[in-house]
């Protein structure tokens, strides 16, 4: 996960023309919350080019990630207060 989170600052520091970003809520096709016979489970409608990028050795594709940013850190994204 430490690895994931170097390249995603890496990438936005440096590179934030090319970092494509979309909130989850807009892709949710269906979900489902856990239960004692399955796992929680969400079901996304993505383009093609990121399935493409999906399927095959972990090292030939992009890297896909889902980030979760907590509702205080959102609602503090305007504020000139640095709270930790």
């Amino acid at each position: 996960m430490d690895r994931a989170k170097t390249t995603l600052t890496f990438a936005l520091e440096n590179h934030p023309q090319q970092v494509d970003s979309v909130d989850v809520r807009e892709l949710l096709m269906e979900s489902a919350r856990q239960n004692p016979k399955r796992p929680a489970y969400i079901q996304l409608a993505v383009p093609d080019e990121v399935v493409k990028s999906l399927r095959g050795r972990r090292d030939d594709g992009d890297l896909v990630l889902l980030v979760r940013i907590p509702k205080e850190v959102v609602e503090r994204q305007d504020s000139r207060i640095i709270l930790p």
